[in-house]
């Protein structure tokens, strides 16, 4: 794998830093601010839909500029948002900061896996993207939890503040390891936007919203979980973080190498039992150790996905990648957006702290519906020119083949 995708590794640590921290942080910050739980879990949902929003708007924007310059614009954008979320003096300033900070997000990922793929052989593309993504998840099991850690004992703000230098560090990796790498010749925002007309890459991205919902559904909401019902206390929150990066890590990992292999099986095995273990959370949520474990299985089930949804979105939108790329990231957090807005409703309701967890089991279950759609409309495309060929003599297909 080439030196340039660590560069793209140390971004997406930063990102999944900021991205993630917030969750383990939502007690601190919302009594800090005078909120209700509830009510700072919109840091999650503003974020989320920041990169929804942000990865088509800054992709585009980018279209006229070489791909490591807009890299580093993102960064530069990341590192903006997270300082003013760290010296924010009101609830609504945190919420703008991390909106800033959450435009950069998408189009990075975006363009950093058209990026990974064109830096490696054919048959390895899902695992150049699963490197970089590695970085996000790598994230989840050293910088989320220090992170937690200096925002319980510190104060949230200076999180925040260590995350801006983060960005710095990503930053001047990308400007060191990245090749200079201009925009293809004779590509326009036109192709890329016909890439939306394929079905495949439509239902994939529908998959990518459902899917990742899941597992936020539950991780969104997993410190007043484990505190309130399971019983931990609020230090143990750091290591239960540990346990669900160790998961992203690995998950991602295993999802990237059957991906090159066998994508859609890959996610008929990873979607259908993160939607078991989801519905399987509103018990062992009551149970430390069977918590832990379930924590960990999410995580892994969960970014299991990623690399198989990111190549197939590559793959059907071939000769345009980048925007669908960014708009798929987009999907991951629409995903993530929706479930924590359910899943505060359901708690608001008063259902409970574990009532998100049926919520996320519903959405992983949607998700491999869609997937078993999408695999019988590919067979379905197939089937005429199979036929036709079946039907033709065998003399004739030599003829025509020479």
């Amino acid at each position: 794998m080439p030196l340039a995708l660590l560069a793209l590794a140390i971004g997406a640590f930063g990102i999944g830093t900021t991205e993630f921290v917030i969750m383990g942080l939502l007690p601190e910050v919302a009594g800090d601010f005078g909120v209700s739980i509830p009510t700072a879990g919109f840091l999650v949902t503003g974020y989320a839909l920041g990169v929804m929003f942000g990865a088509p708007l800054m992709t585009v924007l980018g279209t006229k500029i070489p791909r490591k310059r807009m890299l580093m614009l993102l960064m530069a954008l990341f590192i903006a948002g997270n300082l003013l979320s760290a010296v924010a003096p009101v609830f609504a300033v945190m919420f703008l900061g991390r909106v800033v900070a959450s435009l950069a997000h998408g189009a990075f990922f975006g363009i950093g896996s058209v990026v990974a793929a064109e830096l490696v052989a054919p048959d390895k593309k899902a695992g150049a993207i699963a490197m970089m993504f590695t970085g996000l998840t790598v994230a989840n099991v050293v910088g989320v939890p220090l992170g937690t850690l200096v925002g319980q004992t510190v104060g949230w703000r200076v999180t925040f503040a260590i995350v801006a230098v983060l960005g710095v560090v990503g930053l001047l990796g990308i400007a060191k390891l990245v090749p200079e790498m201009p925009k293809p010749e004779g590509v326009h925002l036109r192709h890329e936007l016909a890439a939306f007309k394929n079905v495949q890459v439509l239902l994939a991205m529908a998959m990518t919203v459902l899917g990742f919902g899941g597992v936020f559904a539950a991780i969104t909401y997993i410190a007043p979980m484990m505190t309130h019902v399971a019983g931990f206390a609020d230090g143990s929150v750091t290591w239960l973080l540990v346990l669900f990066g160790l998961g992203m890590v690995g998950g991602n990992l295993v999802g990237g190498r059957f991906a090159d292999r066998a994508l859609m099986p890959m996610l008929y095995v990873s979607l259908g039992s993160l939607a078991v273990v989801l519905a399987l959370f509103t018990l062992t949520a009551h149970h430390k150790i069977l918590a832990a474990v379930t924590i960990a299985l999410i995580g892994a089930l969960g970014f299991a996905t990623v690399p198989p949804l990111q190549k197939r979105v590559l793959d059907q939108a071939h000769g345009a990648p980048t925007l669908a790329s960014a708009v798929n990231i987009g999907a991951f957090n629409l995903g993530n957006a929706l479930s924590a807005w359910l899943g505060g409703l359901v708690i608001s309701a008063g259902l409970g702290y574990t009532a998100p967890n049926w919520v996320g089991a519903v959405l992983a279950a949607a998700a491999l519906l869609l997937a078993l759609l999408s695999a019988a409309l590919e067979r379905r495309a197939d089937t005429p020119s199979a036929v036709i060929a079946a039907s033709v003599p065998a003399e004739q297909r030599t003829a025509v083949h020479h």
